[in-house]
């Protein structure tokens, strides 16, 4: 069992090194991403959390007034806006 956990680790470790050495390399062959490139990510990351946020509360609201129901569904759909436009920034920045 020692030696098993022991060969675990290690594999992990040299995988560690190599995805460090891949990233080194490919910074040495494409050098930093400009200023520009950098805020149009941020900007873009932005959007993506906010457009399903805002959506939420639109939807909400409409389904608020329709059954008079307070603000229930802008409570719920403003949530999930916000956790789908997470899981959509995460995903663009795993992309990246």
């Amino acid at each position: 069992m020692g030696q098993d956990a022991g060969k675990d680790g290690n594999g992990e470790l040299e995988h560690a090194v190599q995805r460090r050495r891949q990233r080194e390399e490919l910074w040495q062959r494409t050098g930093e991403r400009s200023l520009w490139q950098n805020v149009s990510m941020i900007g873009a990351l932005g959007w993506l959390i906010v457009t399903p946020t805002l959506l939420g509360v639109v939807i909400g609201r409409w389904l608020d007034v329709t059954f008079n129901m307070g603000i229930f569904w802008t409570g719920a759909l403003i949530m999930l806006g916000a956790g789908f436009g997470g899981y959509l920034a995460w995903q663009r920045i795993e992309k990246e």
